[in-house]
């Protein structure tokens, strides 16, 4: 029995799409999980209002307002637009940082 060309290559295709398909599978399955509070953790924010120790921030550029609450001195604020650094969260709140201005 004789194949044709045409079922050659519709054999020959099925099996390209089926390893594409595999090499995906494979690939998604070895990619790092990123979900839940361990990966806000180190994340830049932005404040929202001031910081006197308590206000909002923007986390994800202005995608997600967040309450947070600034670590460290009791002196310290943050002013609106300046970035911050999370260090934790707890339920719905942020513990942040005031991030530092790199030294050129």
């Amino acid at each position: 029995m004789e194949m044709s060309g045409a079922v050659i290559t519709a054999i020959i295709c099925g099996v390209i799409c089926l390893g594409l398909i595999i090499y995906a599978i494979i690939r998604a399955q070895r990619r790092k999980l990123s979900t839940g509070i361990e990966e806000m953790i180190g994340k830049t924010a932005i404040a929202q209002t001031t910081l006197n120790p308590k206000g909002t921030v923007f986390v994800e550029g202005e995608g997600e307002v967040w309450t947070a609450i600034l670590e460290g001195n009791s002196s310290d604020t943050v002013e609106p637009e300046e970035e911050v650094t999370i260090t934790r969260v707890a339920g719905l709140k942020l513990w942040v940082t005031k991030k530092e201005k790199e030294e050129k």
